[in-house]
């Protein structure tokens, strides 16, 4: 076990789930996003031995939203079978779903840069340097782009909709 593989069990359980909620929220898509979580804990354990003591998180992080852009860059075709494999049935999660597609119709509207903004802003929690750093801009891009996504997000919503947490959108009440 020179590589730590201990370690990287433990930080594979304790951050997996939210690193598949991330990239369901920048893909929309259930599958894609496992598989992009997926890769972007293999391609960390490949470099285990250096981020390892360092902050393995943010380095996973980088390494999903770079795959995720990398996939609105190449997008890969797939084709269609005959059979539609089966799905579990739902249970009784009415309010969660109509939150959870209400989110993605609103994400959806916007363009690819203002939906990484969004998510790595505020479902991460980064700072604005942080976010400029892993997409490659500067941080008045960031600011910019997140107001102007913010504002989709508010335009786009409606205040009579039961089904939209009231803090959402921006941190702020509407």
């Amino acid at each position: 076990m020179a590589r730590g593989d201990d370690e990287f069990i433990e930080f594979v359980q304790a951050s997996s789930s939210r690193l598949v909620h991330a990239a369901y929220l920048l893909t929309g898509d259930r599958h894609q996003a496992e598989d992009a979580a997926q890769t972007a804990l293999a391609r960390t354990y490949a470099a285990w031995g250096r981020v390892r003591h360092k902050d393995a998180y943010a380095y996973t992080r980088t390494v999903l939203a770079n795959h995720v852009i990398d996939g609105w860059r190449r997008p890969i075709r797939e084709h269609a079978t005959e059979q539609v494999p089966e799905r579990p049935a739902p249970g009784d999660v009415a309010t969660a779903v109509t939150q959870r597609e209400w989110l993605l119709q609103a994400l959806d509207a916007l363009t690819a840069r203002e939906r990484a903004v969004v998510v790595l802003r505020h479902f991460f929690d980064l700072p604005e340097a942080g976010v400029a750093s892993e997409l490659g801009v500067s941080v008045g891009t960031v600011k910019s782009t997140n107001f102007r996504a913010l504002a989709k997000l508010r335009i786009s919503a409606e205040p009579d909709d039961p089904a939209q947490p009231s803090t959402l959108i921006g941190g702020r009440e509407r």
